[in-house]
């Protein structure tokens, strides 16, 4: 219901003068393929047709069916047989090809008919994208997850202007990361998740307005680009690669509307950024199956909206602080498999709140289901110096918030 709705608002709104839409948490769109033909008029209930005696519309229609074409004819297989309505040049009939009503801005009080965007999601179709595609000027999303597209992706989608959504999920697409995203100017929500995307993870893509940013299930590698901080997005998914390194420091500093942060299953070393505590508004953060090390920053007790919290398979020390066991949004939180050494009585009553905890394989004494006494007697990373502010006392939410703002507003 959430994705019709949000679609008739797209299809209803976003062409009015200027796109201004936020991909709120991260949640994709579309309809998918299913439901009857594509080309659905949002608002008439009926199929809707462009108007013959505009010229503008049967220009921009007319790119359409170019590129459309193009596309049908590199694509190799179509199991479900959607390709069979891609024919004639009504691209507002094609399935899956969703057109609308736009103002023409030139004053005329006309309206022109466009194609809004796409949505071929769990099509299954396997092929390749072709550089006519950039002709979709008027396109605001192109949804393709879960199919069997491969290659690369073209250059010439940089000038896909209004494109706002671009979801290639789960495809068999390869190479570096796809360079050109960054430049597609009113982009918001970026899906590159389960593909075979390899190298290092550009700088600029934490300096681009995006509001979600999966990147995860591929094999990126290299460090996480020091930049980070600079990212408005409110979903982050950076798990399932070969990222290796610190956490950067600027991880801290962050936009505050920042909601999951997924850095799981990668090879990243180093300490938790104190700075983890600035985000009131995060609800998941997973470090899992890393090699994480030294001790629990206190500002994780600041994180009043989480809901699941993984430090789970790493190597991490110390004591779980009493007050991160209080949080009372708590759903979830694992540190098993680390080298704990001890929580307070807050944490034993979490079972009795119904909040799932898992300290199993740690260095607690008298508990159940830990390390056995050898692999407890050298703390990997005992020597490690993690940076804590503001010193050895339990930090108070406040004054982490009040340091964030001092070392913002001293900064060039």
């Amino acid at each position: 219901m959430l994705k019709i709705l949000v679609i008739f608002f797209l299809l209803q709104n976003i062409f009015a003068t200027e796109a201004a839409f936020s991909v709120g948490g991260g949640v994709g769109l579309g309809v998918g393929i299913g439901g009857g033909g594509g080309g659905v008029w949002v608002g008439s209930g009926g199929i809707h047709s462009p108007n013959p005696y505009d010229s503008s519309s049967a220009s921009r229609l007319s790119n359409a069916y170019t590129a459309l074409q193009a596309w049908k004819s590199a694509i190799k297989d179509d199991p479900l047989g959607i390709l069979k309505t891609w024919v004639g040049s009504n691209v507002c009939v094609y399935k899956g090809v969703f057109c609308a009503d736009l103002q023409d801005n030139m004053g005329s009080g006309s309206q022109i008919t466009v194609v809004a965007g796409i949505d071929l999601n769990h099509a299954n179709l396997q092929g390749t994208l072709v550089k006519e595609l950039s002709l979709l000027t008027d396109m605001s999303l192109l949804h393709l997850n879960t199919n069997r597209f491969s290659g690369t992706i073209p250059d010439t989608f940089r000038d896909l202007t209004s494109l706002t959504e671009l979801d290639l999920s789960n495809n068999h697409f390869s190479g570096p990361f796809p360079t050109l995203t960054i430049y597609i100017p009113n982009l918001l929500y970026l899906d590159l998740r389960f593909n075979s995307f390899q190298g290092p993870i550009p700088d600029d893509i934490f300096n681009k307005r995006l509001d979600a940013i999966f990147l995860n299930n591929n094999l990126f590698d290299g460090e996480i680009p020091q930049n980070l901080g600079n990212s408005p997005a409110s979903v982050i998914n950076l798990a399932n690669n070969k990222l290796t390194g610190d956490i950067p420091f600027s991880f801290g500093y962050m936009s505050p509307k920042l909601k999951e942060v997924l850095f799981l299953n990668n090879q990243l070393t180093g300490c938790i950024p104190e700075g983890v505590g600035l985000w009131s508004d995060l609800q998941v953060f997973d470090v899992s199956f890393n090699s994480l090390m030294g001790h629990l920053p206190d500002s994780i007790s600041c994180l009043n909206e989480i809901e699941v919290l993984n430090l789970g398979h790493n190597k991490i020390s110390g004591v779980l602080p009493e007050m991160v066991c209080e949080l009372r949004s708590l759903i979830n939180l694992t540190v098993a498999y680390n080298f704990l050494s001890g929580f307070d009585q807050e944490c034993s009553n979490l079972f009795y709140r119904n909040v799932g905890f898992d300290f199993t394989s740690n260095c607690i004494p008298g508990r159940e289901m830990q390390r056995p006494q050898p692999e407890c007697s050298a703390i990997p990373g005992g020597s490690l110096s993690c940076l804590r502010i503001p010193g050895a006392k339990p930090l108070v939410c406040g004054q982490l918030f009040e340091a964030k703002h001092a070392t913002t507003s001293s900064s060039p």
